[in-house]
């Protein structure tokens, strides 16, 4: 039976990400980047898609793990009844080669160790050609890959896979470094695992030191943060939403989708955190990746782009493997690249907006860009659209999509009455008012005393919550305080919101997905901005409760099966926490430190 998803840790080095369980396999693996063919896929289909795990050969007494301060080493104390052993895993800051270290150190007693590495490229499909080297490594090759074992310990081959048995004593050390290179350069040279300790430790702590955030929440926030940071891609700055592909929303349902990709929506989300945090260096490159990624032709700008902006993210099934726990499709790339999702102009020109408020350095190019942008939604903004939740079916006139178009329209205008920029500020601010008064006009519902999911509807959204957010209306406006009421009595499972009617299929697939972790963190936010501090800091501290031993989050989770759903770790769902931890502890509580809008926001 597969691990749950909250038995998973995560290790990395800002180019790539690898999942290890409580019980010391490493499932989940793609080299040389996020996106690419995966090692390791024993997480969407059983160990024979290959893994990597080293555990006591006997019968295993007691599991402890958790992060070494302030970084991404993980530290696993596994007891037996004949000792007591640590498992460190980390992947060093990367330099020319990528490496996994997993190093096992004997604490007390004598433990029988085995240690077993199942290599299958291609997701599991391709067995690579291994052969021994002059100085004891193994090294695999299948194609453009290349993956070189190094160790101490004695290595077998068994069954396609590599095998090793060993006993480890107190104060022993054994070291198992997997490294990744090309196969058509030299072999990489053996990495020093203690100097290489050494180096990861001093990168994370020192990373971690910059975090501004202080007060009661910070060691959450800063664990988030590290978390966020994981999954970057350092070469050029972009952020993928979770380090995985297809772990279902529902289990054995079909809503499994690659998450392994750069969404506009969470630009301004991300930047939110990072510069509330203090990190202007990584907003700086979000920013400027973001610039790269949709430059070009405003009707061809997408909704997601890989993470060097690759624009082709062509979706296709992989059919050999079963998906995790049975829930199929498994599935690579994201068809809803190609969808009409008119949100992301309002998200990349608030992104742009929040970069100004925060001083980063101007950009010409941005400003072009943004102005670009922003003539063409004037011809497209009042279509229907997929919405921000992508469904696959008829495209409706969502109201959040509708609330963007506003933000791009009014960011628009601030960016020319605040900071001096050229732009036709009349015919901008008109279209801003038009826009707000048709919202207000054709998205509320007198009868439900709310705003709902879209034009002349009845069905609520939890997206409906960032319209105070991004300073569309004042949180205590009636309209607003109706519809987060509604949205507590119609959308709460356990007091944690659905995305929406969970009676609905909203994206044209099957309900009955867990509730999606984003939407009740808004609500926190929410009731922070109506000055209902309690309520916020309770729903706040009962989302802290959901994160796994090593303060993970996925993207969804199952209220009354206890479990989290969907793909991991989720950025989303990490962002959304640092930015209510920031809300929550600001001197002025009543005005949140990522409210999108500005000072003021309009009235209908």
């Amino acid at each position: 039976m597969a691990a749950r998803i909250e038995d998973y840790a995560l290790i990395g080095d800002c180019e790539t990400a690898a999942l290890i369980s409580r019980d010391g396999s490493l499932d989940w693996l793609c080299w040389p980047r996020f996106d690419s063919a995966a090692c390791f896929a024993a997480l969407l289909g059983g160990p024979e898609q290959g893994r990597w795990k080293i555990a006591p050969a006997g019968e295993v007494t007691s599991i402890r793990r958790a992060y070494r301060d302030d970084t991404l080493i993980l530290e696993t104390r596994v007891d037996t009844a004949c000792g007591s052993v640590l498992l460190t895993d980390f992947m060093p800051p990367r330099d020319r080669n990528s490496d996994i270290v997993r190093r096992v150190t004997g604490l007390h007693g004598q433990v029988p160790m085995q240690m077993e590495l199942a290599i299958r490229l291609d997701y599991g499909r391709t067995v690579p050609w291994v052969t021994r080297l002059e100085d004891g490594s193994l090294r695999a090759i299948a194609g453009p890959h290349m993956l070189v074992l190094q160790t101490n310990a004695p290595l077998r081959g068994e069954a396609l896979a590599t095998v090793s048995d060993f006993v480890i004593e107190a104060g022993e050390t054994v070291d198992f470094i997997l490294t990744y290179g090309p196969s058509h350069l030299p072999t990489p040279a053996s990495a020093d695992p203690e100097a290489t300790l050494a180096d990861t430790e001093a990168f994370w702590q020192d990373w971690a030191a910059r975090c501004s955030v202080r007060g009661r929440w910070q060691k959450a926030a800063r664990r988030s943060l590290i978390t966020l940071k994981a999954l970057t891609y350092e070469p050029t700055g972009g952020i993928v939403a979770a380090a995985t592909t297809s772990l279902p929303e529902q289990i054995g349902g079909p809503r499994n989708w690659d998450y392994r990709f750069c969404w506009l929506r969470d630009a301004t989300f991300t930047l939110q955190a990072l510069m509330g945090a203090g990190y202007y260096d990584e907003a700086r490159a979000w920013r400027d990746w973001l610039v790269r990624a949709v430059a070009g032709s405003p009707s061809q700008m997408q909704i997601m782009y890989g993470i060097a902006g690759e624009r082709d993210l062509a979706e296709r099934i992989l059919d050999w493997l079963p998906g995790y726990e049975a829930s199929s499709p498994v599935r690579i790339g994201n068809a809803a690249a190609d969808q009409l999702q008119l949100d992301v102009y309002g998200e990349v020109a608030d992104a742009l907006h929040l970069a100004r408020k925060g001083a980063l350095a101007p950009s010409e190019a941005a400003w072009q860009l943004e102005t670009t942008l922003t003539n063409h939604l004037e011809e497209v903004w009042s279509q229907p659209d997929e919405g921000l939740w992508e469904v696959r079916e008829q495209r409706r006139c969502f109201t959040h999509s509708k609330v963007m178009a506003w933000v791009a329209f009014d960011r628009a205008v601030k960016a020319v009455e605040d900071y001096g920029l050229s732009g036709p500020i009349e015919r901008w601010r008109r279209l801003r008012d038009h826009v707000h008064s048709e919202i207000c006009a054709r998205a509320f519902n007198p009868e439900l005393n709310s705003f709902v999911q879209a034009y002349g509807g009845t069905e609520l959204d939890a997206s409906l919550l960032l319209m105070p957010l991004v300073g569309f209306l004042p949180a205590d406006d009636p309209r607003m305080v109706g519809t987060v009421d509604a949205i507590q009595r119609r959308l709460s499972v356990d007091g944690l919101l659905l995305r929406y009617d969970s009676h609905t299929s909203a994206d044209g697939l099957p309900p009955g997905e867990g509730v999606f972790l984003a939407c009740s963190f808004w609500l926190a936010d929410n009731l922070v901005l109506q000055k209902r501090y309690a309520e916020a800091e309770a729903l706040f501290e009962r989302l802290l409760t959901l994160r796994n031993d090593v303060g993970l989050l996925a993207e969804e989770y199952d209220p009354r099966a206890r479990r989290m759903l969907g793909n991991y770790p989720q950025a989303f769902s990490h962002v959304a926490l640092v930015n209510t931890a920031l809300n929550l502890t600001r001197a002025e509580p009543d005005k949140p430190a990522f409210q999108r809008g500005e000072d003021e926001t309009p009235g209908c």
